[in-house]
Formats: structure tokens, sequence, C-alpha cells
């Protein structure tokens, strides 16, 4: 029997460790092992290589080094952003008694949708889920409207993990700048509703699945708060970082030592730290840029021959504001697991969704939240390429998921005629 070809297209769940990259942390497991927070010389090297990928990190965020919190990964950093602003709110006691908003939206990562719905049930914060179209883009209007005189955060992801759809994260941190500003003024002027001792609402955006693609300038993008993830970049996995702008009112979440100026208790991942940092000094190079240029070109390919050969084949969300990585289709009358294991027995790895919730037998809740209904939610095709992707594995994968879509079909169809 011939071999099986292997063709990797769920480059949005993780990625593989850029040879660079390999070769930057291997020392760091063996030879270079100290923990950093030792006062010996293996400890200082260690200290010193994270120092150096912090600055590494700040100046891709176009940030202060002091402003970097390495963590395990982007989850973690969601939890911190959201939970240490809550934290830092409830500890001031001109707050007592009032529960404070948060603004989101519906089709967020589970770890911050969660994160919300636990504090929600528990009666410490309300939240306002904003609603996103069937082009899976958030209305800056709607964010506007949701603002409240006790709102103390709005998250809104950058790039959407499923449907790869790209938000106005410039125009809502300009939005709420511009809030921030009327209300000092009207503060000043004792003409504010708004009570005297609030703070400025923080943005924050998850940005995993933006760093590979879209400018991340921290003061372009007018964010306080920005989460990014190493094994999403063509790092390794558990590592990742939150971007917390200075003098922002966020504070710790566990206890423990003083790592991470004591935002971040817990012995530093110095492999993790190096090789995330090397993989977004990879992203700044001339080379890349033109990597992704032909990504982009492949994934236009790939959506135009996908559309024009199978039928009743739908792009899910816009075409334009999405990531140039990313295509997610739907396809009628088929289910989406059975289609994700038919390609895989194929050689073709691909994804319904998220990840983190492909255990789940539930239709994905970004699809539901662009307004589709269950059966077509649960059709959904979620392709991601990468760096390695070539134009013959595009076309071997659509050749083969065009034999697989017609014989799920048939199936369904015979299903379906034994029942009347």
């Amino acid at each position: 029997m011939p071999k099986i070809k292997r063709i990797y297209l769920d480059h949005a769940a993780t990625t593989p460790v850029d040879p660079v990259v390999f070769a930057k942390i291997r020392p760091y497991f063996s030879e270079k092992f100290g923990n950093p927070m030792s006062v010996h010389s293996f400890g200082q090297e260690a200290m010193a290589a994270v120092d150096q990928a912090r600055v590494q990190v700040a100046y891709f965020l176009r940030c202060q080094p002091k402003e970097i919190v390495f963590t395990s990964g982007a989850t973690e950093s969601n939890n911190l952003a959201i939970r240490g602003t809550l934290k830092a709110y409830q500890a001031k006691k001109e707050n007592q008694g009032v529960i404070p908003h948060i603004i989101t939206t519906q089709f967020e990562h589970h770890c911050v949708l969660n994160t919300c719905q636990e504090l929600e049930k528990e009666g410490q914060i309300e939240v306002t889920y904003l609603s996103v179209y069937a082009d899976g883009l958030v209305r800056l209007a709607d964010v506007k409207r949701a603002l409240k005189s006790n709102t103390i955060l709005v998250s809104v992801m950058y790039v959407n993990n499923e449907i790869g759809t790209v938000q106005p994260i410039v125009e809502i941190g300009q939005l709420l700048r511009e809030a921030h500003s009327v209300e000092r003024i009207a503060r000043n002027s004792k003409r504010s509703t708004f009570r005297d001792t609030r703070s400025k609402i923080l943005f924050h955006t998850d940005a995993t699945q933006a760093v590979n693609y879209f400018d991340c300038d921290v003061n372009k993008l007018d964010v306080d708060l920005l989460s990014l993830s190493g094994h999403k970049i063509y790092g390794p996995k558990g590592v990742g970082a939150l971007f917390i702008r200075d003098k922002s009112a966020i504070t710790h979440v566990q206890s423990g030592g003083d790592q991470e100026a004591g935002m971040r208790a817990g012995t530093h991942n110095v492999p993790g730290i190096v090789g995330m940092a090397e993989a977004i000094r990879q992203i700044k190079s001339s080379k890349s840029k033109v990597k992704n240029n032909e990504i982009l070109k492949l994934r236009n390919y790939l959506i135009k021959k996908v559309l024009k050969e199978i039928p009743k084949s739908h792009l899910n969300g816009s075409l334009d504001q999405r990531s140039p990585n990313n295509a997610n289709f739907r396809f009628d009358d088929v289910e989406g697991e059975g289609l994700i294991l038919s390609l895989d027995m194929e050689g073709v790895a691909a994804s319904t969704g998220s990840a983190c919730s492909s255990g789940s037998l539930d239709p994905s809740h970004v699809l539901l939240a662009l307004g589709l209904k269950h059966e077509q939610a649960h059709g959904s095709l979620r392709l991601t390429l990468g760096k390695s992707t070539t134009k013959q594995e595009i076309e071997y994968a659509v050749k083969i998921l065009k034999k697989i879509v017609s014989r799920l079909r048939k199936i369904s169809g015979d299903v379906l005629k034994e029942f009347k």
C-alpha cells in the first residue's frame, strides 16, 4: 500500500518550531540551565537571556521592556488581563459595592469567554457580549453604545482564531481614548455624570493569531494590554507574553515568588522565552514578509478553487478583512467531524474550529455568532496555511476534499431516504 501523503493545514492550532529557533533554544536545556533568580553565574547567565528576550519582544511591540510579562501562553495572558484588571479595581476602597462592567465579543477565544462567564456567574462583574455580523466583524458603533459609567475593560481579539477575520482594533482604541478624554474634561469641569473616582477603561486584545501577519505596535493600536503565544509563530509551546502598559490598573492573580516584577510568580521557562523571542525576531525579517505574501496568494487560490469546484460551498466571514493564512468554509449537507476524520485518513490535517475545543460536539460558538444555524455551523472546515505550504499541497487537498464532500453527501442522502 502506498504511503499516504501528509499535509498540514492547521497552522492556526500550532506551528512547527522553526529550525533557527530550535538551534537558539537548545543550549538552555542543558548547557545554560540556570535558574534566572539565582545569584550565581549559572543563574545570571539565564537571566541575561531572559532580559535580552524581553528587549526583543518589546522592540517588536514598540513598548518598554518593563511592560512585558512572560507567561505560559495566551490563555494565561488573557486570564491575567481580565482577572488582574478586576482584582486591581476591587482593591480600591472607593469601588466597594460597585460591580464593574466588562465589554467583550460573542466570538472570543474560550479562555476569554469562559473567564468572563465564570466571573459573571459569581456576581463579580457584569458583561456585555458584543454581537458580530455575517462578515465576522465587530461594529464600532456597538462598542460605543455598550460603554457604561462602570466599564473597566474592553477585550476584543485582533484576529479571530477560527474564521480569521481582523477586527478594527485601531478604531476601537481611538474610540476609548476619545471617550476617556471627553470624560476627563467633563470631570474637571464638574459636569460629569460619571463617578469622579473612575479610572481609564483598559483596552485588551488577544493578538495570538495576528502576530505573524499584522502590525502589533501597541501605540498604533492604542491598546493597554496585548496577549500573544509562542507556539503560533513557529516558537515553542508553553510560553507566551502579556504587554501591560506602564501604570495600568492591573495586579497579579497568583501568589509566589517575585518573578516578572511580582506580576507573574513561578520559575522562568528560559528555553521557551528565548525561543519565543527568536521566533518574533524572525517575523521582522524581509524573508518573512515575502513568505507572507506567498501564503496570501496560496490562500486566495485555495478559496477560489474550493468555491468554484465544490457545489454548495461557502466562505465563513469576510474575504477582505481576513488573516492571509485562513480559509474557513462550510459545506451544505456535510457534517464537520466526519469531514475532518476523512481528510485525516487521506493525510490532510485540518480542523472544524479552535483546537482548544476540538473535543466538544457542540457547534462552533464563533459560527453561531455569525448567525449560522446549528447544522450549518456543524459543516465547517478550517484550513490554515503556513510557511511550508505549497501549491501542490493545496491542489492535492482540494482534490481529496471534493471526493470526501461528494461521498459524505451521498451517505447523508441515503440515510434521509431510509427515514422517508
